[in-house]
């Protein structure tokens, strides 16, 4: 056996672990699934060489690799998309909404929601130490920082965590999944999935900014505020609004236009379009990973 196929094989028997790994850095099934092929990739061409502890050495490429998205998603840059050559055994899989829910299901939503507020040294240190008990001393390495400075790191993001643990009332994950279906739902044009997603009543605001921006003065009900966003919202991003998921339109890097939902009893009752610039800047936003 060539060492490049005993490699694929230990890249292989590695791979569900560093999925795993790779989706609670960065929330996303397909950019977890990008990052583990960016990771097999460099693996391919640098060999195993005298490494000794292999998983030690593919967690780390792996974290790297997920920090730079990471740091490149909070730099609001888009990510390169070419074409890759293939992994090895049965190749990359399709990450699709059903695979993304049981992924979100076994992590936790809210606590995805959580993670994404963390800057991305922080979520690195949590998810590595905290969930797959990986050093200080190696997440330091990875992170360029002395022990010290990552153990503060995760300190800091366990905090956020159980702060936002003890916010009553908050479900901050289940309106994170009636959010991004909106606006799936949207740019898709489902106007059956936005009606499924819209309360009967549901009632549609937008200030003049807005409005002027395009957005529809207001809508009442269902079916009115389903035909306002159908094929529409596609330059939306999923973002926290003042800690809550909503949505954010961005225009050369600033936010222009606001959307905040209130959920009641699983569905979409006010949709509220903000696009004054004073309210913009009083408004506290945090941009999500992709919708």
């Amino acid at each position: 056996m060539s060492e490049h196929d005993w490699l694929a094989e230990r890249f292989e028997e590695q791979r569900s672990r560093l999925r795993a790994m790779a989706y609670r850095m960065l929330g996303s099934a397909s950019e977890a699934d990008d990052a583990v092929q960016e990771a097999w990739l460099r693996v391919s061409r640098a060999g195993a060489g005298d490494v000794q502890n292999l998983g030690g050495w593919l967690t780390t490429i792996v974290a790297r690799v997920c920090l730079n998205m990471l740091d490149s998603r909070r730099a609001r840059r888009e990510e390169p998309a070419g074409t890759q050559p293939p992994e090895p055994g049965s190749g990359r899989g399709v990450s699709g909404p059903e695979d993304e829910a049981v992924l979100a299901d076994s992590v936790g939503v809210a606590l995805l929601v959580v993670l994404d507020t963390l800057t991305p040294a922080e979520r690195l240190a949590f998810v590595l130490h905290d969930m797959f008990d990986v050093s200080f001393g190696e997440i330091a390495s990875i992170i360029g920082r002395s022990p010290d400075a990552a153990r503060q790191l995760a300190s800091r993001a366990r905090r956020r965590v159980r702060g936002a643990d003890r916010v009553p009332g908050a479900d901050l994950g289940r309106q994170r999944v009636i959010v991004t279906a909106f606006l799936a739902a949207s740019r898709s044009g489902d106007f059956q999935a936005l009606l499924d997603l819209l309360d009967p009543g549901v009632l549609l605001r937008a200030d003049q900014a807005a409005a002027r921006l395009g957005a529809a003065g207001r809508a009442e009900g269902a079916d009115a505020v389903a035909r306002t966003f159908a094929g529409r919202a596609r330059g939306a991003q999923l973002a926290l609004v003042n800690g809550v998921p909503g949505a954010v339109w961005m225009y050369r890097g600033k936010p222009r236009v606001v959307f905040t939902f209130q959920v009641t009893g699983g569905k979409i009752s006010v949709i509220s379009v903000a696009g004054d610039p004073g309210e913009l800047a009083a408004t506290d936003l945090v941009l999500l990973g992709p919708s």
